[in-house]
């Protein structure tokens, strides 16, 4: 059974920093694009960025120039950079293949910003 396993998410400031990661136990991870996504209560989870096994990443406009996604294929894992946080970057987030396979959701991790 194919897990993603988030960790890294927490309390921080206005203009702090967080670095999320994401564990996998999928078959041949190094073939697949991997991507972030978030949610926050009432509204649909949203993509944040992706990243190609070459390495590409895309990042949405809202977070792009803050967030940075990075991939380690030895250890199955993405990374998601997070700086600058601001109050409505507050959400669960997820990580996923890029077509947010709906079996593939795993837990999450919470980021909280502020007080």
């Amino acid at each position: 059974q194919v897990q993603f396993v988030e960790s890294g998410g927490g309390r921080v400031q206005p203009g702090g920093s967080l670095k999320l990661s994401c564990v996998s136990s999928i078959s041949h991870f190094g073939l697949y694009t991997m991507a972030w996504y978030r949610q926050t209560p009432g509204k649909q989870r949203e993509l944040v960025g992706d990243i190609t096994p070459g390495g590409r990443t895309n990042i949405v406009n809202s977070v792009k120039g803050r967030f940075t996604i990075s991939r380690d294929g030895q250890k199955k894992s993405i990374y998601l950079q997070m700086n600058n946080l601001k109050f409505e970057d507050a959400a669960d987030y997820y990580c996923n293949l890029e077509t947010g396979d709906p079996t593939y959701w795993g837990q999450g991790t919470q980021v909280t910003v502020g007080s």
